[in-house]
């Protein structure tokens, strides 16, 4: 496989590379107003409501079963219309559902406003933005979304001392007022105005659509694209669980609540180096090879968990591990339909893939809270295993084309 030269600064700033300096910069505030908030502000709202936790945080198990639900169709929009008339409506969604939540006087209101974040979601994070860099550069995308990820992952970073920041400051009620400033202020004139409008299509006669376009493919329908949408659903699990209970299950099984912290922090630098390398040494594989090596790190996080003692140093190495793989896995849901199924409807077939990995993602909290809670936190860990190694054994059955 050929690779494709990274740009020159200036290409960031004036030709097609503009799109993911846009979006690196938007992605890190649509996720850090829309998806990362809940952990720390749900607890607040239900304070002020009167609700349960459970009840309160079902808001945003609605909001991503929402998102799944549209994931599809606003890919197909992108296809058609490009990623600058789709991406401002979920900025502008964002404002409006973040504003929603803030004067929501009941539960009514209250679900009425997730369901609208819900839309803005699946209009406003990774799978619009690999969209959005597909139809740009076609088959020669893969470097501009792992480019992207690198930048997208200092999302939580930077998003969860803001907005303690903020509710510190401000209350929740104010942070998520600054978001919705944010995102109609910012996010959304960029996304209108910045982002390129040309269409791979069009410009590839002059190299841009990339060394892929003449690849053989596999037809984006029947058993591998089942494969392809089962992996990357069954990974989705993953994430989703852990994210809510990974580190309560570390403190159950007797860390300290410090060590705990810092275990959970060793997450986002092992997911951006994991980015950094594959953008560096990653080029010469196919990305199912990326996609495999991922769940096979993450399969390889559970068994050690499994055969050894638990402890600190092996809870901090389960963590690093989980890291590298969900950094690598968020490249490979753009490269792997990319280089399988091919850029033609690369909006719509994101959008398919999308729409169970956003479902998935919206009931694996709950699953797993439930099953910690009333079972034990390993059997807990157990079923997250289980996800993985159905994901694992999806990518290895997915056969690349010759």
């Amino acid at each position: 496989m050929t690779t494709q030269a990274m740009p020159s600064p200036r290409e960031f700033v004036f030709g097609p590379w503009r799109a993911v300096s846009v979006l690196g910069f938007t992605q890190i505030l649509s996720w850090g107003a829309l998806f990362y908030p809940p952990v720390l502000t749900v607890p607040l709202i239900a304070a002020d409501h009167g609700w349960s936790r459970s009840f309160t945080m079902g808001g945003f198990s609605v909001a991503l079963f929402v998102g799944g639900l549209c994931s599809r169709y606003i890919g197909g929009t992108i296809d058609r219309l490009g990623g600058h008339v789709v991406m401002p409506v979920g900025s502008l969604l964002g404002a409006m559902g973040l504003a929603g939540l803030v004067w929501a006087p009941g539960a009514v209101s209250y679900f009425a406003a997730w369901i609208t974040l819900g839309a803005a979601m699946a209009a406003s994070l990774y799978d619009p933005a690999f969209a959005t860099l597909g139809r740009i550069f076609g088959g020669a995308a893969r470097a501009p979304i792992t480019t992207l990820t690198l930048a997208g992952g200092f999302a939580s970073t930077v998003s969860w001392p803001v907005t303690q920041i903020l509710v510190d400051a401000a209350g929740w009620r104010g942070a998520y007022l600054v978001y919705a400033v944010l995102l109609a202020g910012l996010a959304a004139p960029l996304h209108a105005f910045a982002l390129p409008r040309q269409h791979a299509s069009i410009t590839s006669r002059g190299g841009v659509a990339g060394d892929l376009a003449a690849k053989p493919l596999v037809p984006a329908h029947g058993f591998a694209f089942l494969l392809v949408a089962a992996g990357f659903a069954s990974y989705a699990f993953v994430p989703s669980a852990l994210s809510a209970q990974l580190l309560a299950i570390f403190h159950s099984f007797g860390l300290e609540s410090a060590t705990v912290v810092a275990i959970g922090m060793l997450f986002g630098p092992a997911q951006v180096l994991a980015r950094i390398c594959e953008l560096s040494f990653g080029r010469q594989l196919h990305p199912l090879w990326t996609a495999r090596l991922a769940v096979g790190l993450l399969v390889a996080a559970f068994v050690l968990l499994a055969v050894f003692r638990f402890s600190a140093p092996l809870a901090a190495i389960f963590a690093v591990l989980y890291g590298m793989a969900n950094g690598l896995l968020t490249i490979a849901r753009g490269t792997v339909p990319l280089a399988l199924f091919g850029a033609t409807g690369y909006g719509r077939l994101m959008g398919r893939i999308g729409g169970p990995y956003l479902v998935v993602q919206s009931v694996a909290p709950v699953v797993l809270t439930y099953v910690a809670d009333r079972v034990s936190g390993a059997i807990g860990l157990a079923l997250v295993a289980a996800f993985a190694v159905a994901a694992f054994v999806c990518f290895v059955l997915i056969r690349k084309p010759d």
